[in-house]
């Protein structure tokens, strides 16, 4: 006699079957199983005590009533095209529990492949709610921080532009000898409104791009005073995430430097301002920055500006916890070094 082959592969297909159903009904989280065609055959005894609905009930496509209504044609077209490429997916919905709440789930799938054969999909689901809410709390509370700041911006630029007015005022009605420090001040307010500018307008206020700030800001900082008369050059080894104190700290600083340059040379002198970054991983961040000129110095009138540039840098510095030696100049650069726990280094 001969052997009934199909006979023998149905009960062997049997029970590998129930040795599989025995094995997901002991596995703590939900899991399913789906033939080629992608209907559902099995959800295990975790699934069912979620959805609180019976096996049956489960079957084909019955699952898919349980998906929240907003997420059923996203999660179909995911699967679709999984099952096309017979590539292994995640998705996340919304599935109604038992008690009418929705859950989200993160659903991981791979397809089932015995000898070249595909016979399907097998995939387990983990429930994310806590995570996605606290994703959204976060979202919300970055948007509230988001206009909170805008609204703090729009009031500190009127209230500098009305200092830069009074400024302005007092300086024209002050006796000649004065009227240099007036300006010398207006131009430092200026400067304070335009780092708060670029502050305002970094695309993540948390933790700003080091390079990209300082190339936004520098290009400003060229046309605030004299345009032409000053350049501003950012180079060196990779850069870094800081947060808004020390973006504003370092903007400060490089915002007096450049008054520094102006104020102590003759209009007719060129100055230029070089910042290098070393943003190497393994190390704290430094900046180092050198002021020079395109031509032989030419000093200001004496007495004209009170030489406050040192005083103010380390003012600057101590309220960022940045240490700082050196003056700018060619022979002793402007030495700065972030505070490690603050920084993240991003590019090489």
């Amino acid at each position: 006699m001969g052997t009934d082959t199909s006979a023998t592969g149905s009960v062997a297909e049997s029970l590998v079957g129930d040795a599989f159903q025995d094995f997901a009904n002991d596995v703590p989280l939900m899991m399913w199983r789906s033939d080629a065609n992608g209907l559902a055959i099995h959800h295990n005894e975790s699934w069912v005590r979620f959805t609180g609905r019976r096996p049956e009930e489960e079957a084909g496509e019955g699952w898919r009533r349980g998906l929240h209504p907003d997420d059923i044609e996203r999660h179909a077209a995911l699967v679709a095209d999984a099952f096309g490429a017979r590539q292994p997916y995640t998705a996340e919905f919304r599935l109604r529990r038992h008690d009418g709440a929705y859950r989200w789930l993160l659903d991981t799938a791979r397809p089932i492949d015995r000898g070249g054969v595909f016979s399907g999909y097998l995939g387990t689901c983990f429930d994310i709610t806590d995570r996605k809410h606290a994703e959204e709390h976060a979202a919300a509370a970055l948007a509230e921080k988001e206009a909170l700041l805008a609204e703090v911006y729009h009031r500190v630029r009127n209230n500098l532009q009305v200092m830069v007015s009074l400024i302005g005022l007092y300086g024209r009605a002050a006796p000649a000898p004065c009227r240099g420090s007036f300006e010398a001040l207006g131009q430092r307010v200026r400067a304070i409104a335009l780092v708060q500018q670029h502050l305002h307008e970094a695309p993540h206020i948390a933790s700003i791009d080091l390079r990209d700030y300082l190339h936004r800001l520098a290009s400003g900082l060229g046309q605030l005073r004299r345009a032409g008369r000053i350049s501003v050059v950012v180079e060196g080894y990779g850069t870094t995430l800081v947060e808004p104190r020390t973006a504003n700290a370092l903007g400060m600083i490089v915002a007096e430097v450049v008054a520094e340059c102006l104020d102590t040379t003759a209009d007719s002198v060129s100055c230029t301002i070089s910042i290098r970054i070393d943003a190497k991983a393994g190390a704290p961040v430094g900046l180092s920055i050198v002021t020079g000129t395109g031509q032989e110095a030419v000093p200001a009138p004496a007495g004209a500006v009170p030489n406050l540039g040192p005083r103010l840098i380390a003012a600057y510095a101590a309220q960022a916890e940045i240490a700082v030696r050196g003056s700018a100049s060619p022979n002793e650069p402007l030495e700065l070094q972030l505070p490690e726990v603050l920084t993240r280094i991003v590019a090489g």
